[in-house]
């Protein structure tokens, strides 16, 4: 049963309907849906990916207007993790729906267990099917991320992808598999301190008080690390088929490390205490995508 968290109140509610067909000559751009994959993928930082840190310090988030400190804030203190609450979205290019992705946190004993999934829907299903599962384990005390585990299969590659965080070690360490050809291969990779991950860095910026006009800068780590700033711009009324909602406008881009000015991404976090993510929008090289809140669920 769809319900929303407490709190969180929308203007109206409507249903809406999306075609899924489409062209031949549309396949190509679908073939970056593999962006879709860490909740298709923002979602980065919200969904941008990757970065290499400074340790978590202790205190409550710091919103700053101007430069920001660049490193991972803990949770302020009694912060209320939306355990047991999945976000579903569907994506959409050019009014196609194209594909759905659900994230999820739950308790793990001391840890924080997010799942994510991609799954391609209608022509894109037929064209170049995505099939993804995603897994990040994190320290709810500090935000740092302690593991990834992914499992890929987008058109005909298939494989999973292993990563670990070694704090003692300052290393983070990949193991790939090739599930085709049975090929795998072994990165470790420098890694300067807590950091978040492209699927966790989504619920770290939910955690923060996102004041209008504040910006924060933080690495996330998708085995390799990227610095990405944030910055909250404005307040909008956003309409998605989970409700109307007041919302704040997040821009997230990467300020160095491999994703540098490769992409730019837009969340809507809900104006409340809650902070629910109600709309994405992801720039890639080839186009742009919309993730748009169909339902929460419990």
């Amino acid at each position: 049963m769809s319900r929303l968290p407490q709190g969180l109140k929308p203007v109206c509610r409507h249903s809406s309907g999306h075609g899924s067909g489409c062209g031949a000559a549309e396949a190509a751009p679908f073939q970056s849906l593999r962006s879709v994959r860490a909740l298709v993928g923002l979602l980065c930082c919200l969904i941008l990916p990757i970065a290499a840190w400074l340790t978590a310090q202790q205190g409550p988030p710091t919103a700053t207007i101007g430069p920001a400190p660049v490193q991972i804030e803990p949770p302020r203190p009694n912060y209320p993790f939306p355990d047991g609450r999945s976000y579903v979205y569907s994506a959409e290019w050019h009014l196609i729906t194209a594909g759905t992705g659900v994230v999820r946190m739950d308790t793990a004993g001391n840890e924080r267990k997010v799942t994510a999934s991609a799954e391609s829907s209608g022509a894109v299903n037929v064209i170049f099917p995505v099939h993804d599962r995603f897994e990040s384990r994190f320290d709810p005390r500090t935000f740092c991320s302690l593991s990834i585990f992914k499992h890929s299969e987008e058109g005909s590659h298939k494989r999973e992808t292993s990563i670990h965080f070694d704090y003692a070690r300052k290393k983070s360490t990949l193991d790939e598999k090739n599930l085709k050809t049975g090929e795998t291969k072994h990165v470790e990779n420098d890694l300067a301190g807590c950091t978040t991950d492209v699927i966790t860095g989504f619920y770290y910026l939910q955690s923060l008080p996102l004041q209008l006009g504040a910006s924060y800068e933080f690495p996330i780590s998708d085995g390799k690390t990227t610095i990405v700033r944030a910055s909250v711009d404005k307040r909008e009324q956003i309409k998605v088929p989970a409700g109307t909602f007041p919302a704040v406008l997040v821009t997230a881009e990467a300020t160095s490390g491999p994703l540098q000015s490769k992409g730019k991404v837009w969340v809507w976090y809900s104006e409340d205490p809650s902070h629910t993510p109600v709309q994405m929008r992801a720039k890639l090289g080839w186009g742009t995508l919309l993730f748009r809140l169909q339902r929460i669920e419990k």
